[in-house]
């Protein structure tokens, strides 16, 4: 069962990423979009994102709950260590919801309207950024549990060159996960053209940013190397989402907009793969050489067993409806 547990809590991560995480694109291409193309933006990220927008956030309360419940060591640590960086994320999502839903149903347009966008674009920008960050903290190994005073403990955990790097490389990629997806809710072909140019935009942005991560982890001796091409699953992972991303481009230079979606999804996928599977179970790498795996640091047996089971029982109710919540604004939107 606890494998069930593992799985479900990558699952919901990986899920979070892609929907959530072309969510907060949403925001992030009309942060970099003109001031002449703001409005025909908007009208379609409206339509894209309005009706379903806060499910998303069901995979982060997911995955936040299963650490809870069933790894207490692994939440506590990044709970106390990763504070800062969890409180700003948290704050952001807050702050974008209310401006998203205030914005766009508000009975009044008034001059409120200008408090609102900002805050929308910019919290769609600082949530995923330190999202990012979080993430690359925990394998960062500068989670010093040991430390004495306030600056190593809550301070150098996140603040260096590696997890802000990995915070710009996940901010590029919502940024493309929403470019691609947003091709396929324009209404005309210069619409979708200009999106595509985005979705090029955002690719070149998460190249650069790659490459910033593995200098900062080569400069921090942080064996990324090793966990990407050290292994026959990373090296696969790479060459399957880069040979994607070549067939993604062509089928939109064609005019074939179908598989564009998937294909991004795939290629986050693989990126996921490529970067979790050779420190698995190690979720959290502390400085010192320590760590905390998912196997040894797991809650009692029966904690796992019940969590499983409620997962497993929950999934049969929730995904079903999950899926027809989707396929009915889509079949809204196209009638």
């Amino acid at each position: 069962m606890l494998y069930v547990v593992i799985t479900y809590l990558w699952a919901s991560i990986l899920l979070y990423l892609l929907l959530g995480g072309a969510d907060f694109g949403a925001g992030i291409i009309e942060l970099f979009t003109s001031r002449k193309n703001k409005s025909k933006t908007l009208r379609t990220l409206y339509e894209a994102i309005g009706p379903v927008w806060e499910a998303n956030h069901m995979w982060l309360i997911i995955a936040i709950v299963i650490l809870f419940v069933g790894f207490p060591v692994i939440y506590a640590t990044m709970s106390v260590h990763l504070h800062i960086p969890l409180t700003i994320m948290l704050l952001g999502i807050i702050a974008r919801g209310t401006a998203f839903t205030f914005r766009h149903y508000d009975a009044v347009q008034d001059d409120m309207q200008n408090i609102y966008t900002p805050i929308f674009e910019y919290s769609s920008f600082i949530t995923p950024f330190f999202l990012g960050i979080i993430a690359g903290s925990t394998v960062s190994g500068h989670i010093d549990t040991g430390a004495d005073n306030f600056a190593d403990a809550y301070l150098f955990s996140w603040m260096h060159l590696f997890s802000i790097s990995v915070g710009l490389f996940t901010v590029a990629i919502c940024g493309f996960l929403a470019a691609v997806y947003l091709i396929g809710e324009a209404e005309t072909d210069q619409e979708r053209l200009r999106f595509a140019h985005k979705a090029q935009f955002f690719n070149i942005a998460a190249v650069v940013c790659g490459v910033l991560v593995f200098i900062a982890s080569y400069l921090e001796h942080i064996p990324l190397m090793d966990w990407v091409f050290g292994n026959w699953v990373g090296r696969t992972a790479i060459i399957s989402a880069t040979l994607s991303l070549i067939l993604m481009w062509y089928l939109l230079y064609i005019g074939n907009i179908r598989w564009l979606r998937p294909l991004a999804g795939f290629q986050v996928t693989m990126i996921l793969i490529t970067t979790t599977f050779k420190h698995f179970p190690n979720i959290v790498i502390l400085k010192n050489g320590g760590y905390l795996s998912l196997l040894e640091h797991s809650g009692q047996e029966q904690t796992i067993y019940t969590l499983a089971m409620a997962l497993l029982l929950g999934s049969i109710f929730i995904l079903p409806a999950l899926g027809y919540l989707i396929y009915s604004f889509q079949k809204k939107g196209s009638a």
